[in-house]
């Protein structure tokens, strides 16, 4: 049986005067998943964002949190929310514990509970050896770790994060999006990021916006299944089974107008045994290519012509 989910928008809308920044967006986020929130610049993410974090009020439509309204019941929603902006809001005066203890008491968490929660994030977030630091005399690195501890610091159920890992060295990096995925086994997280490796790295799904819309949601595993999979058309309907005799192939389904969709093996390229076979048997090839990726959904989305709706 399914669980209800932590976050759920219906109809989400947010109107700047005449400026329509965010249109009718439906989605919703279940405990263990990790979304990822995509988007060029004016796509709608950070006011999606900033509503999803009760900062903004939506101007059409609705939010629950852990099944609480965000606006009718906003102080109970609010209290499940973590977040980290893009630049953590960090203090470089006070040391690691002391904003922590800090953030904790923001959150309404007494002296006991928040030290305890202090000690709890140093912990799962590695920061005991930095906890008497300044956080100013910290690396980037440490100092995203220290904004993923104030967010979860008083232990919420949905966690908002945007553009997490930007500016980290590769060894940060991994560090972070490890973090994230613990921090995730319990949570609902929605992750804001123009780095699409990480989506792929890390995410259960993934939700496009363009000028304000949905433009595309999936599950990740949905587009990398998609990227293990080639379509054949020809002039003259090809043979499926001779398809399914080529090395690497695992599947094949005819499709329409003369196209075939090939399943293969991982780390495997059918490919040019394909364009061989069709050769030999005179199958007239007009078209032939891979899966589509992620990149590519994303171009077309928010590049294209058809997509070239102003925000």
């Amino acid at each position: 049986m399914d669980t209800p989910p932590l976050i759920k928008t219906t109809r989400l809308s947010r109107s700047f005067g005449s400026l329509a920044a965010v249109r009718e967006v439906d989605f919703s986020v279940r405990r263990g998943e990790i979304l990822g929130l995509l988007g060029v610049n004016g796509a709608g993410k950070s006011t999606t964002m900033d509503m999803l974090c009760g900062v903004l009020a939506p101007s059409a439509g609705s939010i629950t949190i852990g099944g609480f309204d965000l606006q009718t019941q906003a102080r109970q929603a609010k209290r499940l929310i973590g977040y980290l902006p893009e630049r953590p809001p960090v203090y470089p005066e006070l040391t690691v514990r002391e904003y922590l203890q800090f953030c904790a008491h923001l959150r309404g968490l007494a002296k006991a509970p928040a030290a305890a929660a202090c000690g709890r994030v140093l912990t799962q977030f590695g920061l005991d050896e930095v906890a008497g630091r300044l956080i100013g005399n910290l690396s980037k690195g440490y100092q995203q770790r220290v904004g993923l501890a104030q967010a979860l610091v008083h232990d919420p159920s949905v966690v908002v994060l945007d553009e997490p890992t930007v500016g980290l060295d590769p060894v940060q990096l991994q560090g972070v999006r490890d973090l994230i995925v613990e921090a995730s086994k319990q949570r609902a997280v929605v992750l804001s990021t123009h780095i699409l490796p990480e989506v792929t790295a890390i995410c259960d799904r993934v939700l496009i916006l363009h000028a304000g819309r949905v433009a595309h949601q999936s599950p990740v595993s949905a587009l990398m299944n998609a990227a293990r999979s080639l379509t054949l058309r020809c002039a003259q309907p090809p043979d499926i089974e001779a398809l399914r005799a080529v090395p690497g192939v695992t599947g094949v389904a005819p499709g329409a107008e003369g196209r075939a969709i090939l399943d293969y093996e991982p780390h495997t390229n059918p490919a040019p045994a394909v364009a061989r076979l069709a050769v030999e048997r005179g199958w007239d090839v007009l078209e032939l290519h891979a899966g589509t990726s992620l990149e590519q959904i994303f171009v077309e989305l928010t590049y294209s012509a058809d997509a070239a709706d102003p925000p």
